[in-house]
């Protein structure tokens, strides 16, 4: 795995972290790939209780598409005729945000700057945003003639609204962490020097829960999103009944009688 992206897993918590500071960590090839790889890795491991993503340095979580690799794609691009610079979004956003949003476990985004376009979108596929009070976020898109990706035209409205989606993407502005949190993208706003320790923490209470139950939760959130209220009724069923059958429920049950705290197997 290139060191642009560094992965560790620890305790059941997968530590993804992305490792371009000096580029504010913008996505060039080499870092969408390894991200990538490392983010199927943990939604695939049974040992991954839970999946922390961050970023190194203080300035951004990620500022989106590098540019400077892009200009230089786009030029070979025409003198080729290849169109092979826009295959990104099918070959490295998509799944990217398909294994964030589908791993059977919760993924907690530890945001500690600028999260701008496909930093952004990586951010909103979180199940949980942690924001130091010195980060931002922004669209992006529509300031480099683009259109929204990384699954940003489905997550933002349902996040913030479809309304305030639309003035967002639209008109592309810095959005300061205390304003992400009113709106919604941001569950939890701390201070810039205590966010790893808070993030840490958050994902590690996460990797110790009842895991089963977890992706029980995120699947029925997905599910509801697009579906009617008996059909969800009808898979609020169907999960509970999965997760009823769990080992981690008998704990949880045994636990409450005997007046002790549970310890999950993630099972």
């Amino acid at each position: 795995m290139a060191d642009t992206v560094l992965y560790e897993v620890s305790d059941g918590l997968a530590t993804i972290t992305l490792n371009r500071p000096e580029a504010m960590n913008a996505l060039n090839i080499a870092t969408k790939v390894a991200l990538r790889d490392a983010v199927r890795s943990a939604a695939e491991d049974g040992a991954v209780r839970a999946v922390l993503l961050t970023a190194a340095g203080d300035r951004a979580f990620c500022v989106g598409q590098d540019l400077k690799e892009h200009i230089g794609l786009l030029a070979a691009d025409r003198e080729t005729g290849s169109g092979q610079t826009m295959t990104t979004v099918r070959e490295h956003y998509n799944p990217i945000v398909r294994a964030l949003t589908e791993a059977p476990k919760p993924v907690v985004a530890a945001v500690n700057g600028v999260a701008a376009g496909a930093g952004l979108g990586f951010a909103l596929a979180a199940d949980y945003r942690i924001v130091a009070d010195t980060a931002s976020f922004n669209t992006s898109f529509a300031g480099v003639a683009l259109t929204a990706d990384s699954g940003v035209s489905w997550t933002l409205p349902r996040v913030i609204g479809p309304g305030r989606a639309a003035d967002l993407l639209l008109f592309p502005r810095s959005i300061k962490a205390q304003e992400a949190y009113e709106l919604g993208i941001a569950n939890r706003v701390v201070p810039a020097d205590s966010l790893r320790s808070a993030a840490q923490q958050v994902a590690r209470m996460l990797a110790e829960g009842p895991t089963m139950a977890y992706a029980a939760i995120k699947e029925a959130m997905a599910y509801g999103y697009s579906h009617s209220l008996a059909e969800t009724l009808d898979k609020e069923d169907e999960l509970q009944t999965r997760a009823g059958q769990s080992e981690d429920h008998a704990i949880a049950v045994q636990a409450f009688v005997n007046k002790e705290t549970p310890k999950y197997l993630g099972r």
